[in-house]
């Protein structure tokens, strides 16, 4: 079993998307409850995929998101070991902070994979991560 970090927009892409990327985070979700991965995000994430539900006054969809997310996934709150974390990644200022927020709390959860697609990110080391992986390079 892996702990595998999942960032907002692979989510997003399960729950809103169509076409290649949603089917990408569908086959990678089906491949993880195979192996009997661990899927893991931050609190952040549970906030962003709210933003738009919510926007639009579709309380109905923010609570089914919600759920969802916390029956599927540990959710890892920023505390004061991902904040020593964060704090080391804001030192990169090419690092945006909810990203840093986000490998923050998955360094201090202590994931084996996180996955995004910003591939940006796939070139950062980050303590507590023993890989990180865009969507497309994500093994299923």
């Amino acid at each position: 079993m892996s702990l595998i970090f999942w960032d907002t927009n692979l989510f997003i892409y399960l729950f809103e998307g169509h076409g290649a990327l949603h089917e990408r985070a569908v086959n990678l979700r089906r491949s993880m409850l195979a192996r009997g991965d661990q899927l893991v995000t931050s609190s952040l994430t549970l906030g962003e995929v709210l933003v738009k539900p919510i926007e639009l006054q579709n309380l109905e969809l923010a609570a089914k998101y919600e759920k969802s997310i916390q029956a599927a996934s540990l959710l890892i709150s920023f505390d004061a070991r991902a904040a020593r974390i964060y704090a080391e990644l804001r030192c990169d200022r090419s690092i945006r902070p909810p990203d840093a927020i986000q490998l923050a709390c998955a360094g201090a959860a202590r994931v084996d994979l996180f996955i995004t697609n910003d591939e940006r990110l796939s070139t950062k080391r980050v303590p507590g991560i023993q890989f990180i992986v865009p969507l497309s390079n994500a093994p299923l």
